[in-house]
């Protein structure tokens, strides 16, 4: 008699299906043709970067032979950039996986991103760097539409703010210009203002074609204070149409290292959701400190709050809470964060407003 699945009555399915076959235990030809044909870059090399050994599947990722590579430097063919930062951030002592975004050089000549998981192994008797990379281009390139598309939607958004913040600098500079063509004296007092109502305007203008430029990935140690101090110049003429205070509270000056165009986006993002929460006004402190060896920079507003069940989803693509929202701000964001070897945590209680958490690993001066 036969089961439902057509096996001999007393045969477990599980006996057959689930049977966990080792890779070792697969025959060589089968082995050969998976190394040959994988499109993940395995490779081992000692601490000083020489390449012990390197997958048959470098021929379909990167276009050179196991041989031209062998006994070479692996920094050779990584990004000068992204090498300065394996060196500062690569733990030799920590025998955990850790995870970089690096670029390497294919046989013509062009940069391929990778996601790449690196690990301190023991082999040969020596202590040896296992890195397994896989090719990330296209998954980058949809990142950067997605953020592209979330910024253009932004400065859109921030448009009718910033007219109005504008226009008022225009209407002084205006005056005083009729004042001065009818010969008034203090000239220099009206000179001095009116410069600093360019400077204002050039500001606000300053950051909004920021918004607009392409995504970047160049990492370097950036200000945390000077970025947040720009954001909120920008995103201030929104606060004052919603009756909104910013605050920016800072304790420490901290450099991060980080790219610049990204980690603005993260902080325009938690700012401006802070501001279309608060439809009643109010005030959004921003805070920036030290803790242990990260930069903390919290947003915290005083809006209605996000209910605990509905927390954990506000991460995830095209979740929103707003009526008019994308739901693609925030996981953007994590997006990002996380990219950047930090985490967001979010705190809110319904009815008692929410605040962000941003952590990430900060450079001593």
């Amino acid at each position: 008699m036969l089961n439902y699945v057509g096996q001999p009555e007393g045969t477990s399915v599980n006996d057959e299906t689930t049977k966990n076959i080792m890779l070792s235990e697969l025959p060589k030809d089968i082995l050969n043709k998976i190394e040959v044909n994988g499109f993940d870059l395995i490779c081992i090399s000692d601490d000083a970067g020489k390449i012990n050994y390197i997958s048959e599947s470098v021929k379909q990722v990167l276009g050179f032979t196991k041989s031209q590579l062998l006994g070479k430097s692996v920094f050779r063919y990584i990004m000068s950039d992204d090498q300065k930062y394996l060196r500062t951030y690569f733990d030799i002592k920590n025998s955990e996986e850790q995870k970089f975004y690096i670029h390497i050089r294919n046989q013509i000549g062009r940069y391929i991103v990778f996601e790449t998981m690196m690990q301190v192994i023991r082999w040969d008797g020596q202590n040896k760097v296992l890195s397994i990379s896989r090719d990330i281009s296209d998954k980058k390139q949809a990142e950067e539409m997605l953020i592209r598309s979330e910024k253009m939607s932004i400065a859109g958004q921030l448009a009718a703010g910033i007219a109005h913040e504008i226009r008022n600098p225009l209407t002084s500079l205006k005056g005083f210009v009729q004042l001065l063509q009818s010969g008034v004296d203090s000239k220099s007092e009206y000179y001095k203002i009116m410069i600093d109502e360019i400077d204002k305007i050039n500001s606000i203008t300053s950051e909004l074609l920021f918004i607009s430029k392409p995504m970047t990935d160049d990492k370097n140690d950036e200000n945390m204070y000077e970025m947040l101090s720009d954001v909120i110049t920008l995103l201030r003429t929104q606060a004052n149409l919603y009756d909104i205070d910013l605050i920016l509270e800072v304790n420490d000056e901290l450099m991060v290292h980080c790219d610049r165009s990204q980690i603005k986006q993260v902080f325009i993002n938690l700012i401006k959701n802070a501001i279309e929460e608060m439809t009643e006004g109010g005030k959004i402190h921003v805070l920036m400190k030290k803790i242990d060896h990260e930069c903390l920079i919290a947003v915290k507003d005083e809006g209605p709050g996000i209910p605990r069940h509905l927390i954990h989803k506000l991460k995830e693509p095209f979740f929103t809470t707003k009526k008019n929202g994308t739901g693609l701000g925030l996981m953007i964001s994590n997006q990002i964060i996380d990219n950047h070897k930090g985490r967001l945590e979010i705190e809110s209680e319904n009815g008692k407003g929410s605040t962000f958490c941003i952590y990430l690993p900060y450079q001593e001066k």
